[in-house]
């Protein structure tokens, strides 16, 4: 035999033996004689929808267990609202495990865009935003999350005491700080000493609106010594009270005793508020201390 057929001969022997394998691994046969049939889920999930689960691992599940591709597979889990990481793998002889780690929500970030507990960003993705959610509205670099959550959970502990809770923070690019409360008073702070402005305006706050009758719309605080105060409609009434009014503590007089005069706050645009929940205090969200 020359040398040209015996090489031949062994590449025909060693193709009868690869070409078999190599379809088996690229699905080309084999999917039912090694199908896949179990999917099985772990990790402690609440809003990752299974169906839409099943729908992404189904694809690569097909060409039954030596095909599958379980890289792929875990791009597609990991793409799917609400998973921070997935890890994909299979278990002899038709199992594919499916491990997933959630997304837990702390705030909604702008329009399009959560927080999360662990202080990561994540899309909204068409998820169903959950209810009770406090609103960050930033315009400022991603980096500055640390800063928003630790003035959130300062004023939320501030405001707690009288059952008012900090719907919205909201930071412009100048880093001038405006709050939301639930009550509905926008509470407009600045850029300069935002803690020790918010936390004057909450130690007088209950004497402030035992004062007036009227609803209370909006707080001023960018005042060397006070704050301007705009009250709003009394219900029923149809009577509005737009004239804005500095509030100064007089010293010697002790907590909740003011003077009132007149002043002419800046306009700010007021947006929707809604209802929140208090920050979790276990939560791994850092709280640097004072900055603004």
């Amino acid at each position: 035999m020359s040398a040209f057929l015996r090489i031949a001969a062994w590449i025909l022997a060693v193709a009868l033996v690869v070409l078999p394998v190599v379809a088996v691994l690229e699905g080309w046969i084999g999917a039912e004689r090694w199908p896949l049939r179990t999917l099985r889920i772990g990790g402690d999930l609440h809003r990752v929808d299974e169906q839409k689960l099943r729908a992404a691992v189904l694809p690569y599940a097909r060409k039954g267990f030596f095909a599958v591709r379980l890289e792929d597979a875990q791009a597609a889990v990991a793409k799917l609202p609400w998973v921070e990481r997935a890890e994909v793998r299979k278990r002899w002889p038709d199992v594919v495990e499916v491990r997933i780690v959630e997304h837990r929500p702390f705030a909604r970030w702008g329009q399009d865009q959560l927080l999360s507990e662990d202080g990561d960003l994540f899309p909204l993705a068409g998820a169903e935003v959950p209810r009770g959610l406090p609103r960050f509205d930033v315009d400022a670099p991603a980096a500055r999350t640390a800063d928003v959550v630790a003035l959130y959970n300062e004023a939320s502990a501030m405001f707690a005491p009288e059952g008012v809770r900090v719907s919205e923070v909201s930071l412009d690019r100048r880093g001038s700080w405006s709050l939301l409360l639930s009550n509905g008073i926008q509470v407009v702070v600045g850029s300069q000493e935002a803690r020790l402005r918010l936390a004057r305006f909450a130690r007088l706050l209950p004497n402030l609106l035992a004062r007036n009758p009227l609803p209370l719309a909006r707080a001023d605080l960018r005042y060397t010594n006070g704050f301007a105060l705009t009250w709003g409609e009394e219900p029923g009434s149809g009577i509005r009270n737009d004239q804005p009014a500095a509030v100064e503590e007089r010293a010697g007089l002790g907590e909740g005793h003011a003077r009132l005069s007149v002043a002419d706050p800046a306009p700010v645009r007021r947006t929707p508020w809604f209802h929140a929940a208090f920050p979790n205090p276990e939560s791994p969200i850092p709280n640097p201390g004072t900055t603004t």
